[in-house]
């Protein structure tokens, strides 16, 4: 069964006069209204639309992973299946080709048996809730990241180890707590100046994000100190993990004026304990460091 065209004038112009973009199909997708607020958001006049099915793919909605929804997963044709009604981020393509980002709506339409018929999709225009979560994007890299490194500051670490502590006296979830100091890092900058000791304090970033598992988290924590937590772990795996990772980076070196320099770290690590809050467990990490530089750096000390 067909939908009946929208011939009353007050409904057709109060839809007309609506922001949002809305248009109407049956069963097998054929389009039979569009609003002015479609034809705005997308460039299609009504004349374009109406007659066309949908899955003809003009309007093209793809996800923000890049897949063609009207190809597969189109949440209006889900919704003339099971009768639910859904809602999604979309992008569509604009008749002058650029995507539009939108905020898609689809409900049901029903007969008077209670069947249904087709499905009204309204959409509207995502670009200024797309610009704001950038920004927020943006704001939380600014307030939660090292600029220098890309890893993640202080205060990001502070909220981590805070959320884990919770974790782990609300549901036992155990996690593992690294301090790393990079060796003779005063020498480095004296020696060869603070660009080098930046590209060393990258370096060793770099080797956090690459050989750490990807629950794992890490930061700077200030200076030529890193920490990372490593949830989910047993003191086994944690001396497994945290020895492979001194290794890799003892490995690694940077090159100035062709003399490749090496660098190395200290590290303590520890696994939480019930009484632990989070100034305990970064000092115990921390003193357990000092024991790695006073047994002669580039190790491992582990309580």
């Amino acid at each position: 069964m067909t939908i009946p065209p929208l011939t009353d004038q007050f409904h057709k112009s109060l839809l007309d006069n609506l922001y949002d973009g809305v248009y109407f199909v049956d069963r097998e997708r054929l389009i039979s209204y569009w609003n002015k607020g479609a034809e705005r958001i997308t460039g299609y006049s009504e004349g374009d639309m109406v007659g066309k099915f949908c899955y003809n793919n003009i309007l093209d909605h793809v996800s923000d992973d890049g897949q063609h929804l009207c190809k597969k997963g189109c949440p209006l044709l889900a919704t003339i299946q099971d009768g639910k009604p859904r809602e999604a981020e979309v992008n569509l393509r604009h008749a002058e080709g650029y995507r539009v980002p939108v905020l898609v709506r689809t409900s049901p339409i029903y007969d008077d048996q209670n069947t249904v018929i087709g499905a009204v999709e309204v959409f509207s225009n995502n670009q200024s809730l797309s610009k704001m979560k950038r920004r927020v994007n943006e704001l939380e890299k600014d307030i939660f990241h090292d600029p220098l490194t890309g890893a993640g500051n202080r205060k990001f670490l502070e909220i981590k180890i805070n959320t884990a502590i919770l974790e782990y006296n609300q549901h036992q979830i155990p996690f593992g707590l690294l301090f790393l100091d990079i060796d003779h890092f005063k020498t480095i900058n004296d020696t060869y100046g603070h660009l080098e000791g930046d590209h060393v304090l990258r370096n060793t970033a770099k080797n956090l994000s690459g050989h750490l598992r990807g629950t794992d988290i890490y930061g700077r924590w200030g200076g030529e100190e890193f920490i990372a937590l490593l949830y989910n772990i047993n003191k086994e795996s944690l001396s497994r993990i945290t020895e492979k990772l001194c290794a890799l980076i003892a490995s690694s070196a940077i090159t100035v004026n062709g003399e490749k320099i090496s660098v190395s770290v200290s590290i303590g690590a520890t696994l939480v304990r019930k009484t632990d809050t989070m100034t305990s467990i970064i000092e115990r990490a921390d003193q357990l460091m000092y024991q790695s530089k006073q047994n002669g750096r580039n190790q491992v000390t582990l309580d």
